[in-house]
């Protein structure tokens, strides 16, 4: 009995005196940075102009998207929103 009582003193004492780390880091503001949207309107929440490659240029006879998020593994998530294949997903002025 007495060695039960003891063991649960002792977790108890360790989980009061250790520090909880984070499980990962969310850099971005709180946002993964590997994460895959449904579809542009949940991208653009996020991301309001998009989000592309880094080395990506917008495709277009106007004016150009130049303030995406710039991030080749979130691009690479959501490459299936980019439908004119110019490297930006969900382009948005």
């Amino acid at each position: 009995m007495r060695t039960r009582t003891l063991a649960a003193l002792v977790l108890t004492v360790g989980l009061l005196v250790t520090p909880a780390a984070p499980a990962f880091a969310i850099p971005d503001g709180g946002h993964s940075m590997r994460k895959e949207f449904k579809n542009c309107t949940a991208l653009n929440k996020v991301y309001p102009h998009g989000v592309g490659k880094k080395t990506a240029k917008d495709k277009t006879s106007g004016t150009p998207v130049t303030n995406f998020k710039k991030s080749d593994s979130l691009y690479k998530q959501n490459k299936k929103s980019d439908r004119d294949k110019d490297g930006i997903a969900c382009e948005k002025k």
